[in-house]
């Protein structure tokens, strides 16, 4: 008996509904999708809600968090013939409006009694020898180079007070410029733009420019969000004839790679605008006790930052595919391998994985990888320093300072330049102090003297409370401020290794044998 036809009916039965159970199999996987895409969007829904309602057990608001100060600089404000002095006439006006809108308006209490907005307190910066919030110039005898100092985000320009005068006792014109939104309250950085950042930037190193002339090089430090600003002005620089190209960049921690968390920053605005979610605005908010940086954070501010992070990286791109990479000044960099602020990767790869030339240098600070310190850290953050140290051909200069070995607490430099191999170990004469186990974003240009960061060591008199020698021991769930953010490493054990380099450096350029003339404060 022959089967053949009973299967062909069978197949071309078959065939024939096989588009309609395509379309079936298409449509229930269409269904699947759309359920889990619902169901993403409520998970989401849901953790912001409840972020959202949660940050309403945060403690109040007081006036510094509330305030618009609309006497600040914006980038609408900046002219190319604009003076450094109608800069400091806005900052004038800035300042008397915050003792008006803050200062006045706040009722002196025992738990304002370390805080900066205290009138003629304790931390009152007002009350200082000179209150560094404020633009500043450092300014020797005889110039013979210039610098723009830029900030980090929340701080001030106290943060490069140290290195400023380093380049002062080079013989160089300091300027440490207070960009907007900072040294006042911190409010103030809830409406700042990145542009009005940059717009501050141009004006500085423009000023700066006039002051030096022809009489030496024109300088640009930044540290962390200024060291952002720094790269951003550079590029911008090349294609700006009438900006003023700098001859190095000299960074510190600088922002080139923030968390993906900060391009989550501007979420918050779907329901802040509310008056019951206000203080969803703030992903922190904290007694205002350091009198040189805000301890409270606006997300805002965190998400200006991440904008300016990608703008830099866009801008990198196009010099890159223009061949013009390498028209970027020499840079030299000083970060720490483990930092929770900016990324350390981004960088490496962001950064430094596309200049050219062989004049740059980064300068990693390692962990501290003596084993009686290992193994208490969560991890050895070994990866990233594997793939530098394996590397042939760096278009830079590595420097690692870090262990003379696991047995040891010494601090060695391990130095690989630009088409070397192997890496040139020099005993610094340094070692990491009893209990510190890595430095940290804050720390880098921060030395152990330093009057308000420094260690107990420090003498210094009439500059409020020395937060760099709290070390608190109690009960848990007691304090109002995070025990991280008082353990947080506030100054660089290594800092004489910076204050040295960047003598050599100076030095070699000024002619100077490393001793301070004498200055004028203005």
């Amino acid at each position: 008996m022959n089967a053949t036809p009973d299967l062909s009916t069978n197949l071309g039965g078959l065939a024939a509904k096989l588009p309609q159970r395509l379309k079936t199999v298409e449509k229930l996987c269409l269904k699947l999708v759309v359920r889990v895409l619902v169901l993403v969007v409520l998970i989401i829904v849901t953790v912001y809600l409840v972020r959202a309602f949660d940050s309403r057990r945060r403690p109040d608001l007081m006036p510094w968090h509330q305030v618009s100060l609309d006497s600040e600089f914006r980038a609408r404000d900046d002219r190319p013939d604009m003076t450094f002095s109608e800069y400091q006439r806005i900052e004038d006006r800035l300042f008397s409006q915050l003792k008006t809108e803050v200062y006045r308006k706040v009722e002196p209490t025992d738990d304002l009694a370390l805080s900066r907005y205290d009138p003629g307190g304790f931390n009152d910066p007002m009350g200082f020898p000179q209150n560094w919030n404020r633009s500043y110039e450092l300014i020797p005898g005889k110039i013979r180079g210039g610098v723009l100092l830029l900030h980090g985000l929340t701080d001030s320009p106290y943060s490069l007070r140290k290195v400023g005068e380093i380049f002062e006792s080079q013989g160089f014109y300091v300027l440490g410029l207070r960009l907007p939104g900072h040294g006042t309250a911190p409010g103030s950085l809830t409406a700042v733009t990145w542009q009005d950042w940059m717009a501050a930037t141009r004006l500085g190193a423009r000023h700066v420019h006039d002051q030096v002339g022809q009489r030496g090089p024109f300088y640009l430090v930044g540290y962390s969000n200024g060291g952002g600003l720094a790269v951003k002005y550079a590029i911008q620089a090349i294609n700006a004839a009438d900006l003023p190209q700098p001859e190095r960049l000299i960074l510190f921690s600088p922002a080139i790679g923030v968390t993906r968390f900060a391009s989550l920053a501007s979420w918050h605005k779907a329901v802040s605008w509310m008056g019951y979610f206000k203080k969803f605005k703030w992903d922190s908010i904290g007694p205002e006790y350091d009198p040189y940086k805000y301890n409270s954070f606006p997300k805002h501010a965190a998400d200006q930052t991440h904008l300016l992070t990608e703008s830099i990286h866009k801008d990198i791109n196009a010099i890159k595919r223009a061949n013009r990479i390498s028209q970027l000044p020499p840079i030299l960099t000083f970060q720490s391998l483990v930092d929770t602020t900016v990324l350390t990767d981004a960088i490496v790869d962001r950064l430094y994985g596309n200049l050219q030339g062989n004049e740059h240098e980064l300068v990693l600070f390692d962990i501290n990888r003596a084993a009686q310190v290992r193994i208490f850290l969560a991890s050895d953050h070994r990866s990233l320093l594997l793939k530098l140290e394996t590397k042939v051909n760096l278009p830079y200069t590595l420097t690692l300072i870090t262990n003379a070995s696991e047995d040891s607490l010494e601090v060695v430099e391990r130095r690989k330049t630009p088409g070397s191999t192997v890496a040139a170990s020099v005993s610094l004469g340094l070692h990491w102090p009893a209990g510190v186990y890595s430095l940290s974003h804050v720390a880098i240009p921060f030395s152990p003297d330093d009057w308000i960061y420094g260690d107990e060591r420090v003498e210094r008199t009439g500059y409020g409370i020395r937060l760099g020698a709290i070390q608190p021991r109690g009960e848990r769930n007691l304090l109002r401020v995070s025990v991280q953010q008082l353990m947080r490493l506030r100054h660089n054990p290594f800092f004489d290794y910076i204050e040295k380099r960047l003598i050599d450096e100076l030095s070699a350029i000024s002619g100077v044998d490393g001793a301070g003339p004498n200055r004028q404060k203005r």
